[in-house]
């Protein structure tokens, strides 16, 4: 049985649908109340089972271990968000990571697989990013400090105390079920914009040309990447491995809704996207959305009446 933190989130929820079409079993931790996604309601109770739990807190966390067998876990949630005091956040972010660590040692894991992200590479300043190239020792924001010293620590603890670490260095997700506002994806706010017969409202700067992969890609990535037999390496880039430009989405979209009034501010372009030729290789990963085919069907996912 595979835990997912962060299980009903927007990655978390498409990761654990992908691992149940793979034949896991699952247990998903929330930290508050939340509607269960229309695709995994009737898992619920049967192969998918919800647990409420602060994840900072150790040993609540480790009591998911009395209810359920666990054999791996995919750390997926971000449990400093929204936190401006930079104490606080890392606080909360290392109390997470360490009950995840110590949980998968007591219970026996042999692998856990933690969400990194793209923005490791910021300053590395070559693309395409590929995993071994070294990294900076410079960040620009706790997100990015955060997952980088992270990957260092996950790694080290889980070779001393003997089980396995999967740094997934995640680029630009993006899909049904995404809330957030950011500028740097903007796909979502594009869509539902669409969807509503509205102009997207942006505040800012809006980033453009950036490693965009629809979010049933990425889980179908992390998932196959946690349940293979065997890995040659503990660190891997999912992404679309090219640049998607924002008027990519624009065009894909008044394709599907031809009255679609869609105007984006200009902005810098990132040019930045990753090497994901060791995950076609290991895992034989090849995404399988491509913009239009991705646009088509989050609008009609939005259109039958889903919440975002």
């Amino acid at each position: 049985m595979i835990l997912v933190t962060g299980g009903l989130g927007f990655i978390g929820s498409h990761t654990a649908r992908a691992l149940l079409d793979l034949g896991e079993s699952c247990v998903l931790t929330r930290y508050r109340k939340s509607k269960v996604p229309s695709f995994l309601e009737s898992e619920i109770g049967r192969r998918a089972y919800i647990e409420q739990v602060d994840i900072t807190d150790a040993s609540a966390f480790l009591s998911i271990g009395e209810r359920h067998k666990i054999t791996g876990i995919v750390h997926l949630a971000m449990t400093g968000s929204g936190m401006s005091d930079p104490f606080d956040y890392f606080r909360a972010n290392t109390d997470s990571l360490q009950s995840v660590l110590q949980a998968a040692h007591k219970w026996g894991v042999t692998r856990v697989s933690f969400a990194s992200a793209i923005g490791v590479y910021m300053g590395v300043g070559e693309c395409p990013f590929q995993e071994d190239m070294p990294l900076t020792m410079t960040a620009d924001n706790p997100f990015t400090t955060f997952k980088k010293s992270s990957e260092l620590i996950a790694t080290y603890i889980a070779g001393r105390l003997g089980f396995e670490i999967v740094n997934l260095r995640i680029s630009g997700a993006w899909g049904p079920l995404q809330k957030s506002a950011a500028n740097l994806v903007v796909a979502s706010q594009l869509v539902h914009a669409a969807v509503g017969g509205l102009q997207p409202t942006f505040s800012g700067q809006v980033l453009d040309a950036y490693d965009m992969c629809y979010v049933k890609d990425c889980a179908q990535a992390i998932a196959q990447l946690q349940v293979a037999d065997k890995l040659n390496h503990n660190t891997y880039n999912i992404g679309s491995g090219r640049i998607v430009k924002n008027q990519e989405f624009v065009a894909a979209i008044k394709s599907v809704i031809p009255g679609a009034k869609l105007e984006l501010p200009e902005g810098p372009c990132l040019d930045m996207f990753l090497d994901i030729a060791r995950i076609r290789q290991e895992i034989a990963y090849e995404p399988e959305y491509d913009v239009e085919k991705g646009i088509f069907e989050y609008v009609s996912w939005l259109k039958s009446g889903n919440e975002v």
